[in-house]
């Protein structure tokens, strides 16, 4: 992926090292342990928007407090955090255009950077549920440490998957701006917990789709992609489908029980994002 001379976003939270407070308490509910982490882990699976609700929801509910240490800039010197900086500068320049196309307004999202442990809007957010996305606070959420685990434990190497999971979790900012993620969260409790999921899966692969739109129009604009980064982002769209993650973690795929989409449906709506570039074609809602 080209960076070379491209912008930084002045949006970038970084809280490394600030410890991240104590316990795991949301709302003043009751502590949040490893087992509860866990279980929230497993229902998310990875990339998405889920572990923060099902964190609320096992903690007792309630309006979670956030308790942090004031957030700085990274270091310029900052590699990583440099990368990431220009991924959602980009992703704020696309977006904007997008969206005044249609007549709407742009809010840009912060990204918070987070070693272990941090503290949202939405609950205690942990490395160990991936990035992630608070609609409440409107900040995607990332343990850089994530991009390790995507090299060694899911084998998507490469500078553009790691765009990708940035542009994925965007999308998911998209969603609440645009009214879908309040839509879908509406339905809680209003239908099965096997429609819920399906309507939770179309809404990872819509967020998908918007990271493919993303990448389609970052490359018109700037000419940021290089040879074989699309098939990076693939393969990392791939390795965090709910069929793979489970044979991975249990040996067995359980269909009913997905949240986030196939290694299939997520590189196919990936696909369609990248080759229309047109958001009108990102409605999962009613081709599945």
């Amino acid at each position: 992926m080209r960076t070379d001379n491209q912008r930084e976003s002045d949006n970038v939270e970084d809280r490394r090292g600030d410890g991240g407070g104590g316990g795991y308490s949301i709302g003043g509910g009751r502590g949040l342990g490893l087992g509860t982490i866990v279980v929230a882990f497993v229902a998310s699976w990875a990339l998405g928007l889920n572990p923060m609700t099902v964190l609320s929801l096992l903690g007792g509910g309630g309006v979670p407090q956030t308790q942090s240490a004031p957030a700085h800039k990274p270091a310029a010197n900052d590699a990583d955090a440099r990368f990431v900086s220009i991924v959602l500068a980009d992703t704020e320049d696309v977006w904007l255009d997008i969206f005044q196309k249609a007549g709407a307004q742009y809010r840009n999202p912060k990204l918070v950077l987070f070693t272990g442990q941090t503290q949202t809007a939405c609950g205690a957010g942990q490395a160990a549920m991936g990035p992630f996305y608070c609609p409440a606070d409107q900040k995607v959420y990332i343990d850089l440490d994530f991009y390790r685990l995507l090299r060694e434990r899911f084998k998507a190497p490469g500078d553009f998957a790691q765009a990708y999971v940035i542009a994925h979790e965007v999308g998911h900012h998209v969603q609440n701006l645009l009214g879908t993620s309040a839509k879908v969260d509406a339905m809680r409790g209003r239908v099965s917990a096997a429609q819920y999921n399906q309507l939770s899966v179309k809404l990872e692969l819509q967020a998908d789709c918007y990271a493919g739109v993303w990448a389609n129009h970052a490359n018109k604009m700037r000419n940021i992609i290089e040879a074989g980064d699309i098939d990076e982002a693939l393969t990392a769209a791939a390795a965090v489908g709910d069929d793979s993650i489970q044979m991975a973690a249990q040996g067995t795929i359980v269909p009913e029980s997905f949240t986030h989409g196939s290694a299939a449906q997520r590189s196919k709506w990936f696909t369609t994002g990248i080759n229309t570039g047109d958001i009108n074609q990102c409605n999962t809602f009613s081709a599945l």
